[in-house]
Parts: structure tokens; sequence; C-alpha cells
């Protein structure tokens, strides 16, 4: 967008739209009656939500969808995205304006909030907003589809870059004054993990300088794998209580900064900033790095490798063992559970019959590995509840939903990420009962798959995973709130997000829903036509929450009204930013 174009879409609700022009043309709407109206004579049936036709989908968790290409004339977000057109648009005159309270929300409090992820380069290496236009724009188009807030990754890496205890906020003050601005609440992410060699990382953003300099001096403070494999994305757990970063551990460096995030944002936390996720791994989840896919590592579906091969690691087996009067047990890790690309019956400790998992040596190596991760979690838990406590924000963890090879007994690539689950073991009620003692909210992905479209040779079993993952956190009595695990804008993933959020996994989920959805992620995809109508279709319906007389076809009627009738003043915008 130009310079003197200025949109301050601040939310849609019972005032009027209005749109002005050079030819100070005029158009005024109510964005409520369009909301509450019906189209006339609309005639509509209920249909399960697993009746609608089937489409054909990615089957890995590590590739998108292929898109269809952006049209000239879409949003403004959409083609603000494109610094092209924000550089073309210099000298255009139009304006709009959207004024007015908030949109959106439940009169009966009901319903599962929307929220949207932000780019992960939302804020530049130089601690400015990134592509600032395009971002004001999008987050008046997704406050004007009723979307809730948005979630933000406030990177270490960049925040704490040059020198410990040196905090730079500057991108992540004018960010959230724009969130706020809008009417937007914001998830904000507590990143203490590399950029960059995940599933979906689409730039690189490292730990920072005076941290990685430590790695540097000390390899073992990164995770390391059998083959002397060094990962970065993440310290290793190991040293979460040593001094070893100038004087500070690692776990008081996180802290610090979590310090340093209440005391700077204060003034925003509650009304704006609600909730504060927790970075505990690689991606922000609390896993090791099992399957790195930086270099070609690691390719789906493979079982992945365990990361608990430098030297702080390997001395606290050696103790564990000690302890539980098997000495010998401590002087080596599992050998023999093949490489990053394995399928568990490649392996001798991961086979169905004889396996090592399964041993009594299998045994106590794995409940070894997954008790770290979950103190890791308990100390995580306990400083960021400490710092946030009477903020007035929630705490949350994210889990990552390792779907593959769960129809298998030993489950491998769960047990590598440090999640020990198998057919004989429930893994994720430990993790749910730990987050249920701190207060913390379960978020979990893999949300939006379907069973069937993944290969059933590696017996990915997505639905079958949440529905365990919702059955412990009910038993735990924690809150539950998903992610979809890849960017998907068909009404087919919609409504596979609709009924899992519902948490009617057993017939008699009673009031229960998700306490929150986000959605991955804001995209100029996001903003195409179709994806868009969909879109504000699917954020309708999540809103509504559980309701008997539930109908997709009239729902999708409202927000094509909707569209419809907003569609000259964004189109107006994007003709702007073409000339």
């Amino acid at each position: 967008m130009a310079s003197n174009i200025t949109p301050q879409i601040r939310a849609l609700a019972r005032t009027p739209i209005v749109a002005e022009s050079r030819a100070e043309k005029t158009a005024t709407v109510s964005a409520t009656a369009v909301w509450n109206s019906s189209a006339p004579n609309l005639r509509c049936k209920v249909q399960k939500l697993d009746s609608v036709e089937k489409k054909s989908q990615p089957a890995s968790p590590c590739r998108s969808p292929i898109l269809s290409a952006m049209r000239p004339d879409l949003s403004v977000a959409c083609q603000a995205f494109s610094a092209e057109a924000v550089n073309a648009a210099e000298g255009a005159e139009e304006r709009i304006y959207i004024e007015g309270g908030k949109l959106g929300g439940n009169k009966n409090g009901k319903g599962v909030p929307v929220y949207v992820m932000m780019p992960l380069d939302s804020v530049t290496i130089g601690n400015t907003v990134n592509r600032r236009k395009a971002m004001n724009a999008s987050l008046q188009a997704l406050k004007s589809a009723r979307v809730e807030g948005v979630m933000m990754d406030v990177w270490w890496g960049l925040v704490e870059r040059d020198s410990p205890g040196v905090y730079n906020w500057g991108g992540y003050s004018e960010l959230l004054e724009m969130a706020k601005r809008h009417g937007l609440k914001v998830q904000a992410v507590m990143s203490f993990h590399q950029c960059g060699g995940n599933v979906g990382d689409s730039c690189f953003i490292p730990l920072p300088k005076w941290a990685v300099e430590e790695i540097d001096k000390d390899p073992d403070l990164a995770y390391t794998d059998q083959w002397g494999r060094r990962n970065c994305e993440y310290l290793s757990l190991g040293c979460d209580t040593l001094a070893v970063l100038k004087g500070r551990t690692p776990v008081q460096c996180y802290s610090d900064f979590m310090r340093a995030f209440r005391d700077n944002f204060k003034h925003l936390l509650s009304d704006t900033i609600v909730e504060i996720q927790v970075g505990m791994g690689p991606a922000g989840e609390l896993r090791y790095p099992s399957y790195p896919e930086q270099n070609g590592t690691w390719k789906f579906p493979g079982i992945g490798a365990f990361q608990c091969y430098d030297k702080y690691m390997r001395s606290s087996l050696k103790a564990a063992a000690e302890a539980a009067g098997k000495p010998e047990w401590g002087n080596t890790v599992p050998t023999d559970a093949g490489h990053y690309n394995n399928w568990p019956e490649d392996t001798k400790f991961f086979r169905k019959e004889g396996g090592g998992w399964s041993s009594p040596y299998g045994e106590f190596f794995l409940g070894w590995y997954s008790q770290l991760l979950l103190d890791h979690g308990e100390r995580m838990l306990s400083s960021a509840k400490a710092i946030f406590e009477n903020t007035g924000a929630k705490i949350s963890v994210k889990v990552a939903g390792i779907h593959w090879h769960y129809g298998t007994r030993s489950h491998a690539p769960e047990l590598t990420a440090g999640y020990y689950n198998t057919r004989l073991r429930d893994g994720y009620l430990p993790i749910a009962q730990m987050l249920a003692r701190h207060g913390a909210v379960f978020n979990f992905t893999c949300i939006e798959m379907r069973d069937h479209e993944q290969p059933q040779n590696a017996l990915c079993a997505p639905e079958k995973l949440v529905k365990q993952v919702a059955l412990a956190t009910r038993e735990a009595q924690v809150p539950l709130a998903g992610e979809n695990a890849l960017p998907r804008y068909d009404e087919y993933a919609h409504e596979k997000i609709l009924q899992a959020s519902s948490l009617n996994v057993d017939g008699n989920s009673d009031d229960r829903e998700m306490c929150a959805f986000t959605y991955l992620r804001m995209s100029p995809h996001l903003f195409q036509p179709d994806n868009w109508r969909r879109f504000v279709a699917f954020v309708k319906k999540m809103n509504e929450g559980k309701s008997p007389d539930k109908c997709w076809e009239q729902v999708e009627r409202e927000a094509e009204h909707f569209v419809h009738v907003s569609q000259p003043l964004v189109q107006e915008a994007a003709g702007a930013l073409m000339h």
C-alpha cells in the first residue's frame, strides 16, 4: 500500500462502512446487518460433516497443497504481501474507513474462538515490522471476518540477539499496538527455538549470537544423535540447570526473557495479550528434535532418531541407571533403533515382535528419556506461572501431532520425540496431568487431518491420535486448543476442524469444546477470493459453537453475501495498489 493510503479498519461492527475515492463516491452498508440477515428464500438441509464430497489432499505433513495462481483483483491484504505492488502504489489517494466496536464473539459465550498465525518473519532482523502496510491491511481483513485474534512468534534470537540481558522489543511494540488498534487479541509465543529446519519454516532466525558462541565453545549444549550430528534448533534440556550461558542457566535465560516481556507489555496483558505460549523445544513444541528436515536429514514418514548423546544427557542417563540398580544400563544408549528414515520393522529396537522397546532395558530407557522432557516442561511452566500470575494471560504449551506409524505397536516416531506412547501405554496423559498442575492449556496440532488422507502403508492415524489426546485432556481436566498442521483452505478440512473442535470423541462431550483454534497461516493464499470466502464461513461456524441445526450451506450463503457487499471496498484499494 502507498504511504498516503491509510486504511484504518478498526473493526466491522454496528457502525457503517464508508468508502471514499477521488470521485467522492460513497457506499454505506451495515456489517452487522449483513451477518444477521440470511439471503431471502434460502433453502437448506443439514448435512453430516462426513457426507461432503472428498477432495484429494496432501498425504505428507511436510508438503503443502498446490494452490491456484493469485488473481490481480483480490483484497488489500493479498496484494499488500507483494513488495512490487506496495512500491507501485505510491501516490494513490483512496482511503477506506471501517469504524466501530467489537464484531464477533458469542452472546452466550459458547463457540470456539479462531486465531490466525502471523508470518514467521513479521518482525525483521532489525526489529521493525516487516511489510508494515501488508500487515496492517491483513489485520483489518481478519477483524472483518470476526477472527478473535492472532498468534505471533516473539523470537528470542531477535529480541536478545546481540547481548545477554539486553532486549529490543521495537518491532513487537509496534505490532502489538497494531493488533490492539484493530481490536484483535494476541497469543504471544515465547519462541526460544531457531526458525529454519522444520516443516513450514520460511525464513531463518538463529538463536541469539551470544548463545551460539557458547555452543561453538561447548558443542554438547546442542542436542546430539548417535552419529554425532548436532542440532542447534533448541538448547539441550540436559543443561537446563547448568550455568553454561555466560553465568546463567538456560532456564534462567528463558525466565529473564519472559519477565522482561511481562514488564515491557504489562499494559497490554489480559486485554490484548491473552495467552503466553511457552516454547519448549524445536518448532516451539514440547519434544526432542527427532525429525529435522534441514539438509534432508529426515523425510516423512521416517521414525526419527533419539537425541540424547550429548555429555549432559549421557551423564543424566548414567545417574538414572545407578539409581535403578542397573549401572550397566547407563553405559549405552540404544544403537539398534535404526536411522532417521527407517520404518519400525527395519529396526531391532522398534519391531513389533521382540523389539527392544518392550524389554526391561527399553522400558527403563524410554521412561528416562520421556521423563526428562516432562521435567523440562515442569521447570518452564513453574517459571512462566510465577512470572505471569495475576496478569490475566493464560499459559499454554504446544505438543506435536506425530501421527505416522501410530498404528504400529511401538509408535516409534513418538518415542524418538519423547512421547512414551505405545499400544500398551498412554504417553499423553502424563503430559496433560503436568499441564493441569500448572493450569496450562494443552495445544495440539494435526486437527484438520483425516486418516484416509495419509499414507496407509505408514499406518498414519491423525484422527485416532486426536481422539486419544482429547480423552487424556478430559481425564486430566485440562483445556484443549488446536491448530492445523498444514495450510488448508478447503471446506473438507474446515469441516474436520469443526468436528474435532466439538470434542465429541465418544458421543458424550456435554458442553466441552476446544478453548481456541489457531489457523495456519496468514498469507496471500488465505486472501484469495475463494479461500477467503470459505474462511469467513468457517470462522462464523466456529463462533456459533455446538448447535443441533448447523447448516454449512446457509453459513456459506451468508458469508458470500457479506463478502460480496464488502468486495467493492477492498477492490478499490487493491486496484490502487496496482497503479
